[in-house]
């Protein structure tokens, strides 16, 4: 079974179709990237999938639970860092991550083991009793990731997880999440950096337009090129520098 399968997802907004019947199967176990240009779909296509933005047709499962007919079962089942997160930053980030998990059901015993555990992973525990509202753009990413792991989803869907965040904490998300696909679990990840996708995941689907332009393992859509010269040829632009000649130093 996919760990997540949409369907002819779409929706407009006005005039603009943002997203154009997308469909993708993730398998489950994958480390999965989502790639494509800015305003090409992604982050509204990730927010109907998890059950945080309606589509105007189409459907999402997570292991088979349909996302908009059975919410509170499939929302069980994913711990979602949308794009722009907005949290309870009156709360210390230790507070936090702790309403969390006690939001989800879970026993306060569990909770504070792993909070704790959470905040030592992310080098957060110096700053676990400051408020959130006083953390810098990585802190927060790092403590809304916390929260989106504490119930030990079966999959994980991550916009921009990387952005903002300094290449040591970086590199400690990455263990993170590879530990947790070896375990079983499924991560899908949203990211402009092509180099980044192409080192950590298996598989990848290049978004443009509001649809999908391809999709399959990593190898099959690069197709012997590396992943960032295959995007650009899959979505078109390339260097347009003409009329720049006065931009010298010499």
């Amino acid at each position: 079974m996919s760990a997540l399968s949409i369907r002819g997802l779409a929706k407009r907004f006005g005039e603009k179709i943002a997203v154009d019947g997308i469909s993708l199967e993730v398998p489950a176990g994958s480390f999965y990237g989502m790639v494509g240009p800015n305003g090409a779909g992604k982050t509204t296509t990730l927010s109907m999938a998890t059950g945080l933005l309606r589509p105007d047709f189409g459907t999402a499962l997570i292991h088979g639970v349909d996302v908009w007919a059975q919410p509170l079962a499939a929302k069980k089942l994913m711990g979602v860092l949308p794009d722009g997160v907005r949290l309870f930053d009156r709360l210390t980030g230790e507070q936090l991550v702790t309403y969390s998990g006690l939001l989800r059901g879970m026993d306060r015993d569990v909770v504070g083991t792993r909070v704790s555990e959470l905040l030592a992973a992310l080098d957060l525990e110096a700053d676990a009793g400051s408020l959130v509202v006083d953390y810098s753009a990585g802190m927060t990413k790092k403590i809304a990731l916390a929260s989106a792991l504490i119930h030990a989803p079966r999959l994980l869907v991550l916009d921009e997880p990387f952005e903002s965040v300094d290449p040591v904490s970086a590199a400690n998300i990455r263990g993170i999440l590879e530990s947790y696909v070896a375990s079983g679990g499924t991560v899908i990840v949203s990211s402009h950096v092509m180099d980044l996708v192409q080192r950590m995941c298996s598989h990848v689907a290049v978004v443009a337009g509001g649809r999908v332009l391809a999709a399959g393992s990593v190898d099959e859509v690069r197709d012997g090129s590396t992943l960032e010269d295959r995007f650009v040829q899959l979505v078109g632009g390339g260097h347009r520098t003409e009329g720049l000649e006065w931009l010298r130093t010499f």
